[in-house]
């Protein structure tokens, strides 16, 4: 094998510029959470694939990644919906695959909740399914998509777009993002605390 620099230059300059793409798309993203946060409401985080491992570490990185110290009362409520391997796979098993954040959605979330939907393509069924139910159900949608954004980013209240269609390099922008996000949302906690 023969490592190709120039290669590797070229994909951190795509890499910047996706990042630079959506840089003000984040705001609107980082402000709604917030406002989760100060109304008490959980985050929902759903996602397939590497959008799945996105979506767990966002969650966890929203929920204790935010404190400014362990004991910190008030804390942000999110949740993955793509880590109870029993539930989901009952889920898939029983009723179908593009259930299993629909019926989890039904069993945990409430009104004024949020749901965050990690989507490559903005088109898997489970994650569209499972913005249409957000939207009947009043729980913001806020949409992280890449590709051409799909059903997702045309339904999501917020969306974050990276523009391209390498699945890898739109899951590398969103991890970016994700601890953007996290790092704006621990400044805000840290000053409240």
């Amino acid at each position: 094998m023969n490592y190709n620099s120039e290669k590797a230059a070229n994909y951190f300059e795509e890499v910047k510029r996706m990042l630079d793409a959506v840089l003000s798309q984040i705001e609107p993203f980082v402000m709604e959470l917030y406002s989760a946060y100060q109304e008490g409401a959980t985050i929902f985080v759903v996602g397939n694939g590497g959008s799945a491992a996105n979506a767990s570490h966002f969650a966890q990185d929203l929920a204790k990644g935010t404190l400014s110290n362990i004991s910190q009362k008030k804390r942000i409520r999110a949740v993955s919906l793509t880590d109870n391997g029993s539930f989901i796979t009952a889920l898939a098993n029983d009723e179908g695959y593009e259930t299993i954040f629909v019926q989890q959605l039904m069993t945990y979330a409430q009104t004024k909740d949020r749901l965050v939907v990690i989507s490559g393509s903005g088109n898997s069924p489970n994650v569209v399914k499972a913005t249409e139910y957000a939207l009947d159900n009043d729980i913001k949608v806020l949409g992280v998509t890449g590709f051409d954004g799909g059903q997702v980013k045309g339904l999501a209240k917020i969306n974050i777009h990276v523009p391209s269609h390498d699945m890898g390099l739109v899951e590398a922008v969103h991890s970016v993002i994700f601890h953007l996000v996290m790092s704006e949302l621990t400044n805000a906690l840290t000053e409240e605390n």
